[in-house]
């Protein structure tokens, strides 16, 4: 029997890439799947041509035969053997190939955000999250139908669970899980009320999850299990959380440093001094060299963020502003007008600097 040029029926040229030809592959399989076309006889026909075209053009064995001997490289009891659990199409994309058994639905995988307090993130905290899943219904436990009620076998499949196809077109046949029964190959005589015969349903949880400390902000945590189930003999998807670390009003974080701002008045910035400082353990009290000039940065060791993946912690960067007093009394003013006759021009570095600077603009 001839076998159609995959080329054509995926739609590409014989130059395509693997990646051109996945990509060709899955919008064509959404296109045509049988279940996004109920109403059309001959989807099923499509979706089997574009599977058997996909087989051929990933396997490089098969795709370097058909480029050198076309459609006679499959004939004469050459024919196709298909091993559609072969393809790893679970990852490609997901429902699609669901009428195969190779998933349906999707993985059962959720993702949800979890908010965490800028002190939490640096010191590890436990905390608590409730979230909606699907998973076997408890009225049932999964069977699909009303507790105590009869279960008979599937006549469509005969109790197997699985169905077998066979297309004419070309030479495939395969199985496929029992749109009857869903693959249980029993099916029972009163569907549960809860479900009405899905075996599934949404519930509420509430996990405690421990975030280490030190997390960052984007970073995930995975818990296994802890997600959906597409079919109720099917295992239960992964819940992956997001982690958003929220803004703090004095802190931020670079790397494992954590940075802050500390305001200083004239004479300790001057004199040199003592003076108390936030940080995520409580107040600690630093040490402010003389001449610190505004925008200096005193370095805390060990007070930053844990490391992860080794032993100790980041440091705290203070930066120092100069706070300019804005209410003087007379004597106040006499005494800095004092201050800075006694001072001069001379010996102000920032004042120099900026002078030296003018004097190269303008010389």
């Amino acid at each position: 029997m001839r076998v159609r040029d995959p080329y054509e029926i995926l739609g590409i040229d014989r130059g395509a890439t693997e990646s051109d030809v996945k990509s060709a592959f899955r919008r064509l399989a959404a296109e045509h799947h049988p279940d996004k076309n109920p109403g059309d006889p001959e989807a099923q026909a499509r979706f089997t041509q574009i599977n058997a075209a996909y087989q051929i053009l990933s396997d490089e064995k098969k795709r370097a035969a058909f480029d050198r001997f076309g459609s006679a490289a499959f004939e004469h009891g050459a024919g196709l053997d298909f091993d559609l659990s072969s393809l790893g199409l679970d990852g490609l994309f997901g429902d699609l190939l669901g009428a195969f058994g190779i998933r349906t639905g999707d993985r059962g995988d959720l993702r949800q955000k979890l908010p965490v307090p800028f002190e939490e993130s640096i010191l590890g905290c436990t905390k608590e999250i409730s979230y909606q899943r699907v998973d076997c219904c408890e009225r049932c436990s999964g069977s699909g139908g009303e507790p105590g009620s009869r279960v008979e076998r599937c006549g469509a499949c005969g109790g197997r669970g699985r169905v077998r196809i066979q297309q004419g077109m070309i030479p495939l046949a395969f199985e496929r899980p029992c749109s009857a029964c869903r693959g249980r190959g029993t099916i029972p005589a009163t569907p549960c009320r809860q479900c009405t015969g899905k075996g599934l349903s949404r519930m509420s949880r509430t996990l405690e999850v421990t975030i280490p400390p030190g997390v960052e902000d984007g970073a995930t945590r995975l818990i296994e299990g802890a997600g959906s189930r597409t079919r109720p003999d099917k295992p239960a998807g992964d819940l992956e959380l997001l982690i958003q670390v929220e803004p703090h009003a004095l802190f931020k974080r670079e790397g494992d440093d954590i940075l802050c701002g500390v305001p200083v008045t004239f004479a300790v910035a001057a004199l040199g001094g003592e003076v108390e400082v936030p940080s995520i353990a409580g107040r600690l009290k630093v040490r402010v060299p003389p001449s610190t000039q505004p925008g200096s940065v005193l370095r805390i060791r060990g007070k930053g963020v844990p490391h992860l993946h080794r032993s100790g912690r980041g440091d705290q960067l203070v930066t120092v502003s100069v706070e300019v007093p804005t209410r003087l009394s007379a004597r106040a003013q006499r005494l800095i007008e004092e201050l800075g006759h006694e001072l001069g021009e001379d010996v102000q570095p920032q004042q120099r600097t900026f002078v030296e600077k003018l004097r190269g603009l303008f010389d």
